[in-house]
């Protein structure tokens, strides 16, 4: 029943501003198939209003970064799916490739 504005500012924006401060972060979507794990964590481009927690989380790092003063950030983001107990980066070149 909420808006993915909402529980991004209930839940990820406390962590995403941790992990501006240096601290390492993990947002873990779980549920059944079909459930909306997906649109919070992707949402759509338009209405930006739709916008998922990844893109949110973003925009809130990279405006962290620009605001920071005599600061050096390194970046480093993952996407796993687990399905079936099997591991799939979301990020690689292969993401049809298993993980060990």
């Amino acid at each position: 029943e909420h808006s993915t504005e909402h529980i991004y500012n209930e839940i990820a924006y406390p962590l995403v501003e941790g992990v501006t401060e240096g601290y390492n972060g993990t947002i873990f979507a779980y549920g059944q198939t079909g459930s909306g794990k997906s649109f919070t964590m992707q949402g759509v481009v338009d209405p930006s209003s739709q916008k998922g927690i990844i893109p949110r989380a973003f925009e809130h790092i990279f405006e962290s970064i620009q605001c920071a003063e005599n600061a050096k950030f390194l970046l480093r983001a993952s996407s796993l799916e687990i399905y079936n107990e099997d591991v799939r980066d979301l990020l690689g070149a292969d993401t049809k490739q298993k993980l060990e």
